[in-house]
Protein backbone atom coordinates (compact mmCIF):
# COMPACT_ATOMS: atom_id res chain seq x y z
CA UNK A 1 0.00 0.00 0.00
CA UNK A 2 1.72 3.58 -0.84
CA UNK A 3 3.27 4.74 2.42
CA UNK A 4 2.83 8.69 0.71
CA UNK A 5 -0.52 9.15 -1.46
CA UNK A 6 0.23 12.42 -2.34
CA UNK A 7 3.00 11.46 -5.27
CA UNK A 8 0.37 9.00 -6.38
CA UNK A 9 -2.54 11.18 -6.69
CA UNK A 10 0.09 13.78 -8.65
CA UNK A 11 0.82 10.98 -11.12
CA UNK A 12 -2.59 10.45 -11.61
CA UNK A 13 -3.46 13.51 -12.54
CA UNK A 14 -0.62 13.81 -14.79
CA UNK A 15 -2.22 11.04 -16.14
CA UNK A 16 -5.23 12.14 -16.43
CA UNK A 17 -4.28 15.86 -18.30
CA UNK A 18 -2.56 14.38 -21.28
CA UNK A 19 -5.73 11.96 -22.33
CA UNK A 20 -7.61 12.92 -24.96
CA UNK A 21 -11.24 11.86 -24.05
CA UNK A 22 -12.99 10.03 -20.93
CA UNK A 23 -12.28 6.80 -22.14
CA UNK A 24 -8.51 7.19 -22.40
CA UNK A 25 -8.52 9.15 -18.85
CA UNK A 26 -9.96 6.16 -17.29
CA UNK A 27 -7.02 3.67 -19.26
CA UNK A 28 -4.51 5.79 -18.21
CA UNK A 29 -5.28 7.11 -14.38
CA UNK A 30 -6.54 3.06 -14.24
CA UNK A 31 -3.12 1.92 -15.35
CA UNK A 32 -1.21 4.35 -13.27
CA UNK A 33 -3.07 3.13 -10.24
CA UNK A 34 -3.04 -0.58 -10.40
CA UNK A 35 0.09 -1.18 -8.99
CA UNK A 36 -0.55 0.66 -6.36
CA UNK A 37 -3.88 -0.04 -5.68
CA UNK A 38 -3.34 -3.61 -6.30
CA UNK A 39 -6.68 -4.17 -8.20
CA UNK A 40 -7.70 -6.93 -10.45
CA UNK A 41 -10.64 -6.06 -12.18
CA UNK A 42 -12.05 -2.35 -12.36
CA UNK A 43 -14.88 -0.27 -13.80
CA UNK A 44 -14.26 2.75 -14.82
CA UNK A 45 -17.83 4.97 -15.87
CA UNK A 46 -18.74 8.21 -16.71
CA UNK A 47 -22.59 9.48 -14.62
CA UNK A 48 -24.77 12.29 -15.35
CA UNK A 49 -24.04 14.63 -13.08
CA UNK A 50 -27.58 15.42 -12.30
CA UNK A 51 -28.86 11.82 -11.53
CA UNK A 52 -26.16 9.71 -11.14
CA UNK A 53 -26.78 6.99 -13.58
CA UNK A 54 -24.37 5.64 -15.66
CA UNK A 55 -23.19 7.00 -18.92
CA UNK A 56 -21.14 6.67 -21.86
CA UNK A 57 -18.07 5.72 -21.50
CA UNK A 58 -17.50 2.79 -19.74
CA UNK A 59 -14.04 1.06 -19.37
CA UNK A 60 -14.62 -2.51 -18.07
CA UNK A 61 -11.52 -4.25 -17.03
CA UNK A 62 -11.37 -8.29 -15.82
CA UNK A 63 -14.85 -8.32 -15.12
CA UNK A 64 -17.60 -10.55 -17.33
CA UNK A 65 -19.60 -9.34 -20.04
CA UNK A 66 -22.85 -7.84 -20.78
CA UNK A 67 -25.03 -9.94 -18.69
CA UNK A 68 -22.79 -9.60 -15.26
CA UNK A 69 -22.66 -5.82 -16.18
CA UNK A 70 -25.94 -5.74 -15.81
CA UNK A 71 -26.46 -7.79 -12.96
CA UNK A 72 -23.82 -5.54 -10.95
CA UNK A 73 -26.17 -2.31 -12.05
CA UNK A 74 -29.47 -4.02 -11.60
CA UNK A 75 -28.33 -4.71 -8.19
CA UNK A 76 -26.87 -1.27 -7.40
CA UNK A 77 -30.36 0.32 -8.17
CA UNK A 78 -33.28 -2.36 -6.85
CA UNK A 79 -31.65 -4.04 -3.95
CA UNK A 80 -30.56 -2.65 -0.16
CA UNK A 81 -26.71 -2.63 -0.21
CA UNK A 82 -23.73 -1.26 1.39
CA UNK A 83 -22.21 1.72 -0.28
CA UNK A 84 -24.28 2.49 -3.13
CA UNK A 85 -23.16 5.59 -5.56
CA UNK A 86 -26.14 7.55 -4.27
CA UNK A 87 -24.69 7.40 -0.81
CA UNK A 88 -21.08 8.09 -1.24
CA UNK A 89 -22.21 11.12 -3.67
CA UNK A 90 -23.35 13.02 -0.86
CA UNK A 91 -20.73 11.80 1.90
CA UNK A 92 -18.24 13.35 3.69
CA UNK A 93 -15.41 10.87 1.59
CA UNK A 94 -16.20 10.08 -2.01
CA UNK A 95 -14.49 6.91 -1.69
CA UNK A 96 -15.24 3.63 0.86
CA UNK A 97 -13.93 -0.38 0.82
CA UNK A 98 -16.91 -2.80 1.27
CA UNK A 99 -15.14 -5.23 3.61
CA UNK A 100 -14.30 -2.06 6.16
CA UNK A 101 -18.19 -1.19 5.49
CA UNK A 102 -19.16 -4.75 6.51
CA UNK A 103 -17.19 -5.44 9.50
CA UNK A 104 -14.98 -7.87 7.29
CA UNK A 105 -18.54 -9.64 6.29
CA UNK A 106 -19.33 -8.15 2.78
CA UNK A 107 -21.74 -10.84 1.91
CA UNK A 108 -24.18 -8.04 3.77
CA UNK A 109 -24.46 -6.79 0.65
CA UNK A 110 -26.69 -7.85 -1.66
CA UNK A 111 -24.34 -6.48 -4.46
CA UNK A 112 -21.77 -9.19 -3.17
CA UNK A 113 -24.31 -12.47 -2.69
CA UNK A 114 -25.81 -11.71 -6.15
CA UNK A 115 -22.56 -11.04 -8.42
CA UNK A 116 -19.10 -10.35 -6.61
CA UNK A 117 -18.66 -13.15 -4.75
CA UNK A 118 -19.40 -15.61 -7.46
CA UNK A 119 -17.00 -14.32 -9.54
CA UNK A 120 -14.28 -14.73 -6.50
CA UNK A 121 -14.27 -10.57 -5.57
CA UNK A 122 -12.48 -10.33 -1.85
CA UNK A 123 -13.19 -6.72 -1.66
CA UNK A 124 -14.39 -3.60 -3.89
CA UNK A 125 -13.58 -0.14 -3.19
CA UNK A 126 -15.89 2.44 -5.42
CA UNK A 127 -15.72 6.29 -5.22
CA UNK A 128 -17.81 8.96 -6.66
CA UNK A 129 -16.05 11.71 -9.25
CA UNK A 130 -17.61 14.34 -7.87
CA UNK A 131 -17.48 18.23 -7.68
CA UNK A 132 -19.84 19.59 -5.43
CA UNK A 133 -23.09 17.21 -5.04
CA UNK A 134 -22.61 16.48 -8.31
CA UNK A 135 -21.45 13.14 -9.67
CA UNK A 136 -19.41 12.75 -12.63
CA UNK A 137 -17.62 9.47 -12.86
CA UNK A 138 -17.81 6.37 -10.58
CA UNK A 139 -15.25 3.98 -9.64
CA UNK A 140 -15.09 0.20 -8.70
CA UNK A 141 -12.37 -1.44 -8.23
CA UNK A 142 -11.49 -5.21 -7.39
CA UNK A 143 -9.28 -7.85 -5.26
CA UNK A 144 -10.07 -11.37 -6.04
CA UNK A 145 -9.12 -14.52 -4.52
CA UNK A 146 -6.98 -14.23 -1.11
CA UNK A 147 -5.86 -10.85 -1.38
CA UNK A 148 -5.92 -8.68 1.51
CA UNK A 149 -8.72 -6.15 1.71
CA UNK A 150 -8.42 -2.12 0.92
CA UNK A 151 -7.13 -0.39 3.74
CA UNK A 152 -7.15 3.77 4.67
CA UNK A 153 -4.37 4.39 2.87
CA UNK A 154 -6.23 2.79 -0.45
CA UNK A 155 -9.13 4.94 0.14
CA UNK A 156 -7.18 8.07 0.87
CA UNK A 157 -5.57 8.18 -2.42
CA UNK A 158 -8.43 6.96 -4.47
CA UNK A 159 -10.76 9.88 -2.34
CA UNK A 160 -8.30 12.62 -3.09
CA UNK A 161 -8.61 11.74 -7.13
CA UNK A 162 -12.36 12.30 -7.14
CA UNK A 163 -11.88 16.30 -6.97
CA UNK A 164 -9.29 16.12 -9.78
CA UNK A 165 -10.34 13.30 -12.08
CA UNK A 166 -14.45 15.21 -11.70
CA UNK A 167 -12.97 17.89 -13.66
CA UNK A 168 -11.04 17.18 -15.95
CA UNK A 169 -14.63 15.12 -17.07
CA UNK A 170 -16.07 17.45 -16.61
CA UNK A 171 -14.25 19.38 -19.00
CA UNK A 172 -14.79 16.72 -22.05
CA UNK A 173 -18.49 17.84 -21.41
CA UNK A 174 -17.80 21.49 -23.58
CA UNK A 175 -18.79 21.63 -26.86
CA UNK A 176 -15.01 21.27 -28.66
CA UNK A 177 -14.75 18.12 -26.05
CA UNK A 178 -14.05 14.46 -26.85
CA UNK A 179 -16.46 12.12 -27.49
CA UNK A 180 -14.02 8.89 -26.64
CA UNK A 181 -15.52 6.78 -28.97
CA UNK A 182 -13.26 4.21 -30.86
CA UNK A 183 -16.16 3.48 -33.51
CA UNK A 184 -14.92 4.70 -36.48
CA UNK A 185 -18.53 3.92 -38.25
CA UNK A 186 -20.47 6.02 -36.10
CA UNK A 187 -20.71 9.37 -37.46
CA UNK A 188 -24.41 10.39 -37.17
CA UNK A 189 -26.15 12.26 -40.22
CA UNK A 190 -27.44 15.66 -39.65
CA UNK A 191 -31.14 14.48 -40.57
CA UNK A 192 -31.57 11.47 -37.68
CA UNK A 193 -34.71 9.62 -36.78
CA UNK A 194 -38.24 11.68 -37.56
CA UNK A 195 -39.38 10.94 -33.90
CA UNK A 196 -38.59 9.23 -30.39
CA UNK A 197 -37.06 5.96 -29.88
CA UNK A 198 -39.09 3.73 -27.80
CA UNK A 199 -38.13 0.86 -26.01
CA UNK A 200 -40.18 -1.24 -24.07
CA UNK A 201 -39.05 -3.57 -21.07
CA UNK A 202 -41.40 -6.00 -19.10
CA UNK A 203 -41.84 -6.64 -15.31
CA UNK A 204 -38.80 -8.49 -15.41
CA UNK A 205 -36.75 -6.14 -17.31
CA UNK A 206 -36.46 -8.04 -20.50
CA UNK A 207 -36.63 -5.94 -23.61
CA UNK A 208 -40.07 -6.88 -25.71
CA UNK A 209 -40.00 -4.28 -28.65
CA UNK A 210 -38.67 -1.26 -29.84
CA UNK A 211 -39.28 0.96 -32.85
CA UNK A 212 -37.34 1.52 -35.97
CA UNK A 213 -36.22 5.23 -34.41
CA UNK A 214 -34.87 3.46 -31.11
CA UNK A 215 -32.84 1.19 -32.83
CA UNK A 216 -31.58 4.06 -35.32
CA UNK A 217 -30.38 5.77 -31.87
CA UNK A 218 -28.58 2.86 -30.38
CA UNK A 219 -26.78 2.88 -33.39
CA UNK A 220 -24.79 5.42 -33.14
CA UNK A 221 -24.18 5.30 -29.12
CA UNK A 222 -20.40 5.10 -28.44
CA UNK A 223 -19.17 1.40 -27.45
CA UNK A 224 -19.58 0.22 -23.89
CA UNK A 225 -20.84 -3.08 -22.49
CA UNK A 226 -24.17 -4.43 -24.17
CA UNK A 227 -26.63 -6.07 -22.46
CA UNK A 228 -28.21 -9.20 -25.39
CA UNK A 229 -32.04 -9.19 -25.73
CA UNK A 230 -35.00 -11.47 -27.82
CA UNK A 231 -35.37 -8.47 -29.85
CA UNK A 232 -31.78 -9.78 -31.48
CA UNK A 233 -30.57 -5.91 -30.05
CA UNK A 234 -27.63 -5.46 -27.54
CA UNK A 235 -28.55 -2.53 -25.22
CA UNK A 236 -26.11 -0.56 -23.70
CA UNK A 237 -25.68 -1.11 -19.67
CA UNK A 238 -26.54 3.27 -19.79
CA UNK A 239 -29.69 2.88 -21.48
CA UNK A 240 -30.41 0.00 -19.57
CA UNK A 241 -29.72 1.39 -16.21
CA UNK A 242 -32.48 4.37 -16.96
CA UNK A 243 -35.16 1.42 -17.58
CA UNK A 244 -33.63 -0.23 -14.26
CA UNK A 245 -33.83 2.94 -12.38
CA UNK A 246 -37.50 3.57 -13.15
CA UNK A 247 -38.40 -0.07 -11.80
CA UNK A 248 -36.23 1.65 -8.53
CA UNK A 249 -38.71 4.36 -8.69
CA UNK A 250 -41.90 2.07 -8.94
CA UNK A 251 -40.69 0.34 -6.47
CA UNK A 252 -40.29 2.97 -3.66
CA UNK A 253 -36.44 2.34 -3.76
CA UNK A 254 -35.72 5.56 -5.05
CA UNK A 255 -37.42 8.71 -4.61
CA UNK A 256 -35.28 11.16 -5.47
CA UNK A 257 -33.16 10.07 -8.72
CA UNK A 258 -34.67 11.10 -12.04
CA UNK A 259 -34.56 7.62 -14.00
CA UNK A 260 -32.80 9.75 -16.97
CA UNK A 261 -29.19 10.06 -18.64
CA UNK A 262 -27.71 11.61 -21.44
CA UNK A 263 -25.41 10.34 -23.68
CA UNK A 264 -22.95 11.99 -26.46
CA UNK A 265 -23.09 10.02 -29.65
CA UNK A 266 -20.46 8.82 -31.80
CA UNK A 267 -20.78 12.59 -33.78
CA UNK A 268 -20.57 14.23 -30.48
CA UNK A 269 -24.31 15.35 -29.90
CA UNK A 270 -25.90 14.52 -27.09
CA UNK A 271 -29.23 12.29 -26.46
CA UNK A 272 -31.04 11.70 -23.40
CA UNK A 273 -32.58 8.33 -22.34
CA UNK A 274 -35.41 8.83 -20.05
CA UNK A 275 -37.91 6.05 -18.31
CA UNK A 276 -41.02 5.22 -16.47
CA UNK A 277 -42.84 2.19 -15.46
CA UNK A 278 -46.66 1.92 -16.72
CA UNK A 279 -48.97 0.83 -14.22
CA UNK A 280 -50.16 -3.24 -14.59
CA UNK A 281 -54.10 -4.37 -14.74
CA UNK A 282 -53.82 -4.22 -10.76
CA UNK A 283 -52.03 -1.06 -9.58
CA UNK A 284 -48.63 -2.62 -9.59
CA UNK A 285 -45.80 -1.45 -11.18
CA UNK A 286 -45.81 -2.91 -14.82
CA UNK A 287 -43.55 -2.89 -18.32
CA UNK A 288 -41.21 0.09 -18.57
CA UNK A 289 -41.40 2.72 -21.44
CA UNK A 290 -37.79 4.22 -22.15
CA UNK A 291 -37.58 6.94 -24.48
CA UNK A 292 -34.31 7.75 -26.42
CA UNK A 293 -34.51 11.21 -28.12
CA UNK A 294 -32.64 14.43 -29.34
CA UNK A 295 -31.36 16.33 -25.85
CA UNK A 296 -33.58 20.00 -25.79
CA UNK A 297 -31.17 23.24 -24.43
CA UNK A 298 -33.13 22.30 -21.01
CA UNK A 299 -31.79 19.12 -21.06
CA UNK A 300 -28.40 20.65 -21.51
CA UNK A 301 -28.22 23.87 -20.17
CA UNK A 302 -27.01 23.19 -16.60
CA UNK A 303 -24.48 20.74 -17.70
CA UNK A 304 -22.89 23.28 -19.66
CA UNK A 305 -22.89 25.40 -17.55
CA UNK A 306 -20.89 23.43 -15.32
CA UNK A 307 -18.39 22.47 -17.93
CA UNK A 308 -17.51 25.82 -18.34
CA UNK A 309 -17.94 26.74 -14.57
CA UNK A 310 -20.47 28.85 -14.34
CA UNK A 311 -22.68 30.03 -11.57
CA UNK A 312 -26.14 29.75 -12.11
CA UNK A 313 -26.41 33.14 -11.76
CA UNK A 314 -24.14 33.26 -15.00
CA UNK A 315 -26.19 30.75 -16.18
CA UNK A 316 -29.26 32.80 -16.05
CA UNK A 317 -27.74 35.32 -17.78
CA UNK A 318 -26.19 33.35 -20.75
CA UNK A 319 -29.50 32.10 -21.43
CA UNK A 320 -30.96 35.65 -21.72
CA UNK A 321 -28.23 37.23 -23.24
CA UNK A 322 -28.95 33.77 -26.04
CA UNK A 323 -32.81 34.84 -26.59
CA UNK A 324 -31.46 38.51 -28.08
CA UNK A 325 -32.13 40.35 -24.51
CA UNK A 326 -30.08 43.35 -23.98
CA UNK A 327 -28.58 44.59 -20.66
CA UNK A 328 -31.90 46.51 -18.90
CA UNK A 329 -33.97 43.78 -19.87
CA UNK A 330 -31.86 41.12 -18.61
CA UNK A 331 -31.36 42.96 -15.41
CA UNK A 332 -34.95 43.80 -14.92
CA UNK A 333 -35.85 40.26 -15.05
CA UNK A 334 -33.25 39.23 -12.23
CA UNK A 335 -34.17 41.99 -10.24
CA UNK A 336 -30.44 43.19 -10.30
CA UNK A 337 -28.71 46.50 -11.80
CA UNK A 338 -27.24 47.04 -15.48
CA UNK A 339 -23.85 46.83 -13.80
CA UNK A 340 -23.94 43.66 -12.35
CA UNK A 341 -25.16 41.86 -15.61
CA UNK A 342 -22.00 43.40 -17.54
CA UNK A 343 -19.95 42.02 -14.47
CA UNK A 344 -21.39 38.37 -15.04
CA UNK A 345 -21.39 38.61 -18.65
CA UNK A 346 -17.74 39.41 -18.42
CA UNK A 347 -16.93 36.75 -16.62
CA UNK A 348 -19.17 34.13 -18.59
CA UNK A 349 -16.43 35.68 -21.70
CA UNK A 350 -13.82 34.79 -19.93
CA UNK A 351 -14.80 31.57 -18.86
CA UNK A 352 -16.58 30.46 -22.00
CA UNK A 353 -13.16 32.22 -24.34
CA UNK A 354 -15.42 34.64 -26.50
CA UNK A 355 -15.44 37.98 -27.15
CA UNK A 356 -18.92 39.00 -28.02
CA UNK A 357 -22.70 37.53 -27.07
CA UNK A 358 -23.01 36.29 -30.73
CA UNK A 359 -19.76 33.86 -30.11
CA UNK A 360 -21.54 33.09 -26.63
CA UNK A 361 -24.76 32.18 -28.37
CA UNK A 362 -22.71 29.82 -30.75
CA UNK A 363 -21.25 28.50 -28.11
CA UNK A 364 -22.74 27.18 -25.86
CA UNK A 365 -26.62 26.73 -27.27
CA UNK A 366 -25.21 26.12 -31.07
CA UNK A 367 -26.97 23.68 -33.14
CA UNK A 368 -24.10 21.45 -33.49
CA UNK A 369 -23.95 20.94 -29.73
CA UNK A 370 -27.93 20.23 -29.99
CA UNK A 371 -28.32 16.73 -30.42
CA UNK A 372 -29.40 14.49 -33.35
CA UNK A 373 -28.89 11.13 -34.46
CA UNK A 374 -28.98 8.63 -36.92
CA UNK A 375 -27.30 7.68 -40.49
Amino acid sequence: MPSDPSPAAAAAERAAARAAGPLDLFGRVSSRLRPLLRFDAAVWTASDPETGLVTAPMLVEGLGGGDRCAAYWESELLDENVLPFRDLARAGVPAAGLRAATGGAPARSARFRAVLGDQGVHDELRAVLRIGNRPWGLVSLFRTGRAEEFGPSDVALLAGLSGPLARRLRGFARPDGAVGSSRPDGAAGASGPSGPGLVLFDERGEATSANAEARAYLDVLPDGPLVPSRLGLRLPIWAVGAALQARAVARGREREGAARTRVRTTDGRWLVCHASCLDGPDGTPGPVALVIEPASAADLGVMIAEAYGLTPRELQVAQFVARGLSTGPVAEALVISPHTVRGHLKAVFAKVGVSSRGELTARLFAERYRPAAGR
